[in-house]
């Protein structure tokens, strides 16, 4: 969870279940999916902030206890925007392909999972998915070019 002070004059615009985008001081070009919990029902008369509870959307072993973070409330329509245009990187190598399509094999409890991805643009060495994967999900970056979805598998 994430608590910040919000300022008096802009609590009008937060509400519970609203989207906000983190980014924490240690990873300052991950955009972090959240959401507002709740606004503690108390305002601090010095600073003239009220404390507002958030959640990450999904937890990352990157996200650590008292990180510094940043967060910008989202209203719908920037929320929508977002989410059309957030993309991953991933290792190119990651990308397989059957005939026209591209995909990538996804590690779920020790499983593998074939998953069909849209590609966007190159990276240097990573390639942009677009669609198909979410944030901390695990994808094999090599291997043996017979793996198949359902394998059982070992993560190193």
């Amino acid at each position: 969870e994430i608590e910040v002070d919000v300022n008096e004059a802009y609590i009008n615009r937060v509400q519970a279940g609203q989207e906000v985008q983190a980014t924490l001081d240690a990873y300052p070009d991950w955009k972090i999916p959240a959401r507002v919990i709740t606004t503690i029902p108390a305002a601090d008369r010095q600073k003239a902030t009220v404390r507002v509870r958030i959640a990450f959307d999904q937890l990352d072993p990157r996200i650590l206890p008292d990180m510094g973070v940043k967060v910008s409330f989202l209203d719908e329509e920037v929320a929508s925007a977002v989410k059309a245009r957030q993309v991953f990187l991933v290792p190119a190598a990651a990308v397989r392909t059957d005939g026209d399509t591209s995909y990538v094999l996804v590690v779920k409890k020790k499983h593998l999972e074939r998953r069909a991805v849209q590609t966007g643009g190159r990276r240097g060495d990573n390639t942009e998915i677009v669609a198909g994967v979410e944030a901390g999900e695990k994808v094999v970056k090599e291997g043996p070019p017979d793996l198949e979805d359902g394998q059982r598998v070992r993560v190193r």
